[in-house]
């Protein structure tokens, strides 16, 4: 929380923390606690209360009416670091998705002035309009929002059919927010992304290229920083920048190894990656930052170890790599890694029928796989191929045969090239 409101721009002058058998459901937190609070926020002179917990919108507003400064919980707190990183019209759209989805049942009870468009934390945003004509208008906004992105969600699926049809393997590097995720991405492909020390600095998906040692050729994704307890409102917003995880064919699980908490990140990661869908994906440890720790008298960085300590021992055969991204060491130890686990596209033969006017799929078949055989029954063109599994699976409609699906040709597999 202390990272998260740094990143926000704000200062931590003091930090509560109190354990009970349930929350108060007026508050949240006991009378006594508010009270404790409300002496502490006079005392430090206090700007903002951040609570580390949803609060419901009754329990937000007893507890600025209480302690008459600004409350905040955790959900409000990231997407306002999110509206403050937001540079694309696609991440835009996403934020301000979230944030009225968030703001749409906390309407009520904010009075007759319900303009929160000024400076400092929890301002940032779509703000808000007349209570009288607010859910309507904010309801109307939403499914504008909700239409342009998917808009954009088939602009991407495009993209990603475009790249299958070459095709190319797709990495996604995946991680906890300020693992280093955008630095490595620039070191592997000199892309030139913005690379903050800041929590949530990209979030906006970009897509390069990568040429491994065995020639070939595959394409790395940088996509936004996972974090405990995300929120449903954000998994929901960045759906189609989170679907480039899903389509991934090797995912980059970066861990800032000098953490203290690497574990729980690794944890917390896999459990957004599987709610996502992207759960059964394969997977490459890079464990990042390796130059920050302290080996003493220049032992020699433990990769594997590493990996089992921050519980890669649930993962069998899970590898794990050691670089950093900063300087550069590991990394071509990280490439040749991703060559060795990144999974080859073996040559299938299939026997497929669709219409005789479908010359796309026809001219398809010529140019990423081997036509041994055409012929036109009717209206009907049935084609026997031999293909790499990746256009198999583009085609996958037209398969005529099902006992032909899967069975190799007889030959070596062979790179995507």
């Amino acid at each position: 929380m202390a990272e998260l409101a740094a990143s926000a721009g704000g200062t931590v002058v003091d930090r509560f923390l109190q354990s009970r058998a349930g929350p108060e459901a007026s508050t949240l937190i006991g009378s006594g606690k508010v009270a404790e609070l409300r002496s502490a926020v006079a005392t430090a002179d206090a700007s903002v209360v951040v609570f580390d917990h949803e609060l419901t919108p009754t329990q937000q507003r007893n507890l600025e009416k209480a302690l008459e400064v600004k409350v905040l919980d955790r959900t409000q707190l990231i997407l306002d670091i999110f509206a403050s990183r937001a540079r694309t019209r696609e991440g835009r759209l996403q934020v301000e998705l979230a944030q009225l989805n968030y703001l749409l049942p906390r309407l009520a009870g904010h009075g007759v002035e319900m303009s929160r468009l000024g400076g400092g934390i929890g301002t940032r945003g779509p703000g808000e309009t007349q209570l009288e004509t607010d859910r309507r208008r904010i309801a109307r906004r939403i499914q504008k929002i909700k239409r342009e992105l998917e808009s954009v969600r088939a602009g991407r699926a495009l993209h990603r059919r475009r790249r299958v049809a070459v095709p190319l393997a797709t990495l996604a590097l995946a991680g906890y927010t300020n693992a280093g995720k955008s630095t490595l991405f620039n070191r592997l492909t000199r892309a030139g992304v913005v690379a903050d020390a800041r929590m949530f600095a990209t979030l906006d998906p970009t897509v390069r290229p990568l040429d491994l040692p065995s020639r070939r050729r595959v394409l790395v994704s940088d996509t936004v920083g996972f974090i405990r307890n995300l929120p449903t409102t954000v998994v929901e917003a960045f759906r189609a920048t989170l679907e480039e995880v899903t389509e991934a064919a090797l995912v980059l699980h970066i861990v800032d190894a000098s953490s203290p908490a690497a574990s729980e990140h690794v944890a917390h990661v896999r459990k957004v990656l599987g709610e996502i869908g992207a759960g059964n994906i394969p997977q490459l440890l890079v464990l990042n930052k390796i130059d920050r720790l302290d080996n003493g008298s220049g032992a020699v960085f433990d990769a594997a170890a590493w990996g089992r300590r921050i519980g890669n021992e649930d993962r069998a055969g899970l590898r794990a790599v050691g670089i950093s991204a900063v300087t550069g060491v590991g990394v071509d130890g990280l490439v040749a890694a991703i060559d060795d686990v990144l999974p080859l596209d073996p040559i299938l033969r299939a026997v497929y029928r669709f219409p005789a006017a479908d010359g796309a799929t026809l001219a398809l078949l010529h140019a990423c796989g081997k036509v041994l055989e055409v012929r036109y029954e009717g209206d009907e063109c049935v084609a026997d191929v031999e293909a790499p599994q990746s256009l198999g699976r583009r085609v996958s409609r037209f398969l005529q045969n099902p006992q032909f699906c899967g069975k190799p040709c007889g030959k070596e597999p062979v790179p995507d090239n």
